[in-house]
C-alpha cells in the first residue's frame, strides 16, 4: 500500500492540472495569435501556429525542480554573506571584502544610490525571489496552495526583473581588472558560493513555467 501511495503521489506530482470548465486561450507574446490552451506531454511545448514562437512548456518535474534550486540559492545566500567576497593583498595592506559590509559601507559613507541598488539588486531581489518560489511550490507539490500563495507569486513575476546577480558579476571581473594593477586580488569563498548562486536562481526560475504554476494555483486554491 505504500508503495503505491508513493508512485500515485509521483505521477501527481508530474501531471500539469488544467482549470475546470474552459475553454482556455493562451495569446502569443510575439505575433498576438489566439490559440486554445491544450495539455501537452511532459517535456514538451506548445508553439503558435503562425510564427513558432513558444506559447508554453511542460517541464519535467517543475515543482522538484524550482524548489531544490530555490532552497539551494537560499543556503548559497547565507555562504555569500558569511564568508569574504574577494581578499586584496597590497603589502602591507590586507584587507576582505564581504558583500552586506560594503553595502552597508556605500550607504552611510556618501554613495546611499548605489548602496540601495546594490542591496536591491543582489539581496532583496534575489531573496524574495527564492525564498517565494520556495513558499508556492513547495505546498503545491502536495496538491496545496499555501496561504497568500497568489499575492507571493505576483510579487516574483514583479522582482524577477530586478534580479541582477549575473549583471553583478561581470561588473566585479570587469572591475578586477583594474584592481589587479593595486593589489593582487584572491576570490574567497562568497564569490565562488556567488557564482553558484547566479546558476541556481537561473534554474529555479526556468524550472517552471507561468501558466504552469498559475494553472496549478487556481487548481490547488478550489
Amino acid at each position: 500500500m505504500k508503495i503505491a501511495f508513493s508512485r500515485k503521489r509521483l505521477r501527481a506530482l508530474q501531471t500539469w492540472p488544467k482549470p475546470p470548465g474552459g475553454p482556455h486561450y493562451t495569446v502569443c507574446h510575439f505575433c498576438d495569435t489566439l490559440h486554445e490552451s491544450a495539455p501537452v506531454p511532459e517535456g514538451t511545448a506548445a508553439r503558435c501556429k503562425c510564427c513558432g514562437a513558444v506559447l508554453y512548456q511542460n517541464r519535467p518535474a517543475s515543482l522538484v525542480r524550482a524548489t531544490a534550486f530555490s532552497l539551494a540559492a537560499l543556503i548559497l545566500m547565507v555562504v555569500v554573506h558569511s564568508f569574504p567576497f574577494l581578499i586584496m593583498d597590497a603589502k602591507p595592506f590586507y584587507r576582505t571584502l564581504n558583500l552586506a559590509p560594503a553595502t552597508y559601507a556605500l550607504l552611510t559613507e556618501g554613495s546611499p544610490i548605489l548602496g540601495a541598488a546594490l542591496a536591491l539588486f543582489t539581496i532583496v531581489a534575489p531573496i524574495i525571489l527564492a525564498g517565494g518560489l520556495v513558499y508556492v511550490c513547495l505546498p503545491l507539490m502536495f496538491g496545496h496552495a499555501a496561504p497568500g500563495a497568489v499575492v507571493v507569486a505576483r510579487w516574483m513575476n514583479k522582482t524577477e526583473p530586478w534580479n541582477m546577480i549575473e549583471v553583478f558579476l561581470l561588473g566585479i571581473l570587469v572591475s578586477l581588472l583594474k584592481l589587479n594593477q593595486l593589489a593582487e586580488v584572491s576570490f574567497g569563498a562568497g564569490f565562488w558560493a556567488f557564482g553558484a548562486l547566479m546558476l541556481c536562481m537561473a534554474a529555479a526560475v526556468a524550472g517552471i513555467d507561468r501558466d504552469e504554476l498559475w494553472d496549478r494555483l487556481e487548481v490547488a486554491g478550489k
